[in-house]
């Protein structure tokens, strides 16, 4: 799913000045370390906002509830998002219907989004063949459920035994079972009072953790109501903090450490490069638009790789470290360099010996599975590189399952981020038609925006116009490869959904 997210609407997102965005709200005023027994105690603190008479109202509604409470509910919650996959592959075609009719996909001009439903049946019913090929070749379905569960169960064990601290896990999928919607039906249900959301993406995207806030962001607007009891904070990307970077290092170290002697004195003795081993990250790629219109997500990856690289071994020990962008599809022009350009040219340097690591994915599905394990490693082979590693996903790695605990304490103990304040920090989207149609942006709970946010978060008419034209071309595009009958993309010949 992520290559169809970042492919279809090619910049057709409205671009945001980007800030930090602090909340002078706290889930928790409890100082919590490893073993404590000591309850959160939830809190919330007033502010004030400009934003609106109805966002204003809410929040000194939700704050007069929270006030008459004679017991605070004190129980926690914990959403991971992620963007699901297919199953079994009776689930395909349902799958790309889902993913097609959104219209954060495909952005169709104003007067065709009544044909999106059209259009996303017939693209469905034409991929579906293809994309049930692919997942085949991985044993039949994606997996990302499956190890999506296992973190979540793990993470709870693991809050359990180092905070003692009792947690309800919920799973959170945007195109899949179970979808967001039903995640959020058994919150309701579990009473819970304090929700954190946790993206399974480290770096932010517009396009993966920025389309599942959107959906929470909706709900939240519309039904505000049903959540006013319960306060919420989301942790929008963690690709910094040490103990995701350790795991990865970790990860990659092994996979350095496991070549042989013959190996590295062949990758010694080849090539016009002083280092025997290579390290080529291989991170999911955007369009560029994406990137002009204030996407976050290609700086942080760079900064997400240049953490991790300080962690191993540099040149002076004889590795070297690349970073490329996979998945790239259609006529836009995606962040280069391309993997399956870099392959190449790194087999025509004499590379003999390569770990490959799939930087944006903490979970293994078609895009490691398939494109990196069968269509990138052919590719190497093909090109020279004799000695293939790829780097497995975190999946249930411990390391990283301990620092996803942590990141759980440490979002109770801090400043809340609501979900319109993620969003408008990391420019998702229509934002600014939410402020002016009175849509709440103070979050739930009274968790909100500051006073501010609408005069720093207006719409720059440049970018909105290099969006829609990008989308228009797109929409152009698939419209006149659908009337030719022809493979729209190649979607699914070299990468996948979730």
């Amino acid at each position: 799913a992520f290559i169809l997210l970042f492919a279809l609407i090619g910049g057709g997102t409205h671009g945001f000045a980007t800030t930090t965005l602090t909340s002078s709200t706290t889930l928790s005023t409890s100082s919590i370390t490893p073993t404590t027994t000591t309850p959160l105690a939830f809190k919330r603190v007033p502010f004030t906002t400009s934003l609106s008479a109805v966002a204003l109202e809410q929040d000194q509604q939700a704050l007069h509830a929270a006030d008459s409470q004679e017991d605070i509910n004190d129980k926690v919650g914990v959403l991971l998002l992620n963007l699901g996959g297919p199953e079994t592959g009776e689930d395909v075609e349902g799958f790309l219907y889902n993913l097609f009719s959104d219209p954060d996909i495909i952005r169709l001009p104003g007067p065709l989004t009544a044909f999106q439903p059209a259009i996303a049946t017939v693209i469905s019913k034409r991929r579906a063949p293809k994309s049930r090929a692919a997942y085949e070749s991985i044993g039949g379905g994606s997996p990302i459920l499956k190890y999506s569960n296992s973190q979540a169960d793990l993470i709870r064990a693991s809050l359990k035994e180092r905070y003692d601290l009792d947690v309800e896990t919920y799973i959170g999928m945007r195109y899949w079972r179970p979808f967001t919607e039903e995640a959020l039906d058994k919150i309701r249900r579990d009473n819970i009072g304090a929700l954190v959301i946790l993206p399974l993406y480290p770096q932010f995207s517009i396009s993966t953790s920025g389309s599942s806030l959107r959906v929470l962001q909706e709900e939240f607007a519309k039904n505000g109501e049903k959540y006013r009891e319960m306060m919420h904070t989301v942790v929008p990307a963690w690709y910094d903090r040490p103990g995701y970077v350790k795991a990865m290092a970790d990860l990659i170290v092994n996979e350095l450490d496991s070549f042989t002697p013959e190996e590295i004195k062949e990758g010694s003795e080849s090539g016009d490069s002083s280092c025997a081993r290579h390290v080529l990250f291989s991170a999911h790629g955007v369009p560029q638009s994406y990137i002009e219109a204030g996407d976050p997500y290609q700086a942080q990856i760079r900064d997400c790789v240049k953490k991790i690289s300080e962690a191993l071994p540099g040149e002076d020990q004889g590795v070297q470290i690349h970073l490329s962008y996979q998945s790239r599809v259609g006529p836009i022009e995606w962040l280069r360099p391309y993997t399956d350009d870099v392959l190449p040219e790194l087999g025509a340097k004499g590379v003999k010996n390569l770990v490959v690591v799939p930087i944006s994915f903490v979970s293994e599905h078609i895009e490691t599975l398939e494109e990196i394990d069968l269509e990138y490693r052919e590719l190497a082979e093909e090109s020279g590189i004799s000695n293939w590693r790829r780097c497995p996903a975190l999946n249930t790695d411990q390391t990283f399952i301990d620092d996803m605990a942590d990141m759980v304490v440490d979002a109770l103990s801090e400043p809340a981020q609501s979900v319109t304040e993620a969003c408008v920090a990391n420019n998702v989207g229509d934002v600014e038609q939410a402020f002016d149609e009175g849509i709440s942006t103070v979050g739930v709970g009274g968790v909100g925006a500051e006073g501010d946010l609408l005069a720093k978060e207006r719409l720059k008419n440049n970018e909105r116009i290099n969006g829609r034209i990008a989308m228009m071309g797109v929409a152009l595009t698939l419209l006149v490869e659908l009337l030719r009958g022809e493979s729209l993309m190649n979607i699914f010949s070299s990468s996948g959904s979730a």
